[in-house]
């Protein structure tokens, strides 16, 4: 029997109906959300697979029982759903089961078997899915194998937050093309200019923390040449809990003039260091995609990150703002710019976070 999950969790919404009949779909959405907390356990870890859970639930005489859960852990390893096969006490326990799985469960041999098949071996009787595959070709597939055999399905419960786990992910199957954020620590007044001799950083200690963790779910890391010769950062993850792969570590520059004495060069990370010269910065992402990576950071200066707004690559920013005034002659972002404000991007689904006295603005970027 699982007990990460106690039953008491859901004793709020099946109060007075458990001995009475009532649709299986009033609690779709807590469970389901149990699903997203075992998925969101392999964020950063699944590249380039998605991140996915799942739970596997019984009808009991008291209500409703998680007897099984599970996440994808990595790439080669089995996917959410035979993880929470495997976790059932006994094999019988999946007979007449619901299934509550984040994303669409492969109808297709890849790395692993179709999990369709050991679905329908288990003998689940229904199965939850939050969103379907966002690849065009696999899209619904799974759906109709199940259906097909009988499996009751039901889609789309909380759909939203199911794909936007996945965001990264979601582009690159259909794209080939990473997912890239734009991350920068700037001053009120939009620089990243520090005076001569000041310390090295603009933003604080909270939000340098929560930089590392950004870091730990992404594949890589990409600055260009000046930032390089004049910072000589790590580039790598620091200070997260847990056990993480260092991402990719990608320098851009027009000249090829990088000090050989920079630390990623040297470090012992040195051999996920990859240098691209006199390259466009969409074709350096392009083959980044093409050797599955997934999702980009550029934390690079206000070049790199204005022929990435120029050539709209971006698609979401996370921009940490300290309560400074600085200014100085370096900009967050340089480029061309737009020729009216209507043509400018917009920052969508943004979320705020104080971290001290900084304010951290993420959200995705939409185009006009």
């Amino acid at each position: 029997m699982n007990n990460r999950y106690p039953r008491r969790g859901f004793s709020a919404l099946i109060a007075g109906v458990s001995d009475v009949a009532f649709p299986e779909s009033l609690l779709d959405e807590p469970l389901m959300r149990a699903a997203l907390a075992e998925a969101r356990r392999g964020l950063g870890q699944t590249s380039p697979n998605p991140a996915v859970g799942a739970v596997i639930v019984r009808a009991e005489a008291g209500g409703p029982q998680i007897v099984g859960s599970g996440w994808h852990r990595k790439a080669g390893l089995p996917h959410a759903e035979i993880e929470a096969l495997r976790s059932l006490a006994s094999p019988s326990l999946a007979q007449g089961a619901t299934l509550y799985v984040t994303l669409e469960p492969c109808s297709t041999q890849g790395r692993t078997p179709p999990c369709t098949e050991a679905i329908l071996n288990a003998g689940i009787r229904r199965v939850v899915i939050g969103t379907l595959d966002p690849n065009p070709t696999h899209a619904g597939r799974a759906v109709g194998i199940l259906r097909e055999r009988g499996v009751e399905v039901r889609c789309g419960v909380l759909e939203d937050e199911c794909r936007r786990l996945n965001l990264a992910f979601n582009k690159w199957i259909a794209t080939r093309m990473p997912w890239v954020i734009a991350k920068a620590g700037l001053s009120l007044d939009g620089r990243i200019t520090r005076p001569p001799n000041a310390p090295r950083w603009i933003t604080n200690e909270l939000s340098r923390a929560d930089t590392h963790r950004l870091r730990a779910e992404v594949d890589a890391i990409l600055i260009g040449g000046e930032t390089l010769r004049i910072d000589n950062p790590q580039l790598t993850v620091r200070g997260v809990p847990g056990e993480h792969r260092q991402p990719w570590r990608v320098v851009v520059s027009r000249s090829g003039n990088l000090p050989p004495e920079a630390t990623v060069f040297t470090d012992a990370h040195r051999d996920r260091t990859l240098v691209f010269t006199g390259r466009t910065l969409r074709e350096v992402l392009k083959e980044l995609g093409e050797r599955e990576v997934t999702s980009v950071l550029i934390e690079g200066g206000m070049r790199v990150l204005g022929e990435a707004f120029d050539e709209r690559l971006v698609d979401q920013v996370c921009f940490y703002v300290a309560p400074l005034l600085l200014g100085g002659p370096k900009l967050v972002t340089g480029g061309l710019g737009v020729g009216e404000t209507r043509e400018a991007p917009r920052i969508v689904n943004a979320q705020y976070e104080r971290f001290g006295d900084d304010l951290r603005l993420m959200g995705e970027v939409e185009y006009p």
